[in-house]
């Protein structure tokens, strides 16, 4: 078992940044391959960015290449989303998430994820 929380989430201007953090506890964090998913009402959720547990190998989804950054920190067991220029397409609720089995960053699918946060809002006003 896993748990997750996420903070850091808010209301920014478009082309601001936020960091969000995912704190972990209970299974060992550092085995564990991590992502980051948004979603917005009425849409599937989407898998942002993604870590392999010790940090080598990170995923990002194209709309997002070259603004965020996925990092993490086994020895604090954390994992980050630091967000720059953010545009309003942005604004959602963003999750941090766990997989049990090594599916890899590249499973992009909510369900290669088992466990998962509550959630923290991220509002881009443009």
């Amino acid at each position: 078992q896993v748990q997750l929380v996420e903070s850091g989430g808010g209301l920014v201007q478009a082309g601001g940044s936020l960091s969000l953090s995912c704190a972990a506890s209970g299974r060992s964090f550092d085995s564990s391959n991590m992502g980051w998913f948004r979603q917005v009402p009425g849409r599937e959720r989407e898998v942002v960015a993604a870590i392999n547990f010790n940090g080598a190998v990170i995923y990002y989804v194209d709309s997002v290449k070259g603004r965020f950054t996925i990092s993490r920190d086994n020895a604090k067991n954390t994992l980050y989303l630091q967000m720059n220029s953010l545009k309003p397409e942005d604004t959602a609720v963003y999750f941090c998430a766990a997989q049990r089995l090594n599916y890899g960053v590249y499973a992009s699918s909510p369900g290669a994820y088992e466990w998962w946060g509550q959630g923290t809002q991220v509002t881009v006003s443009s």
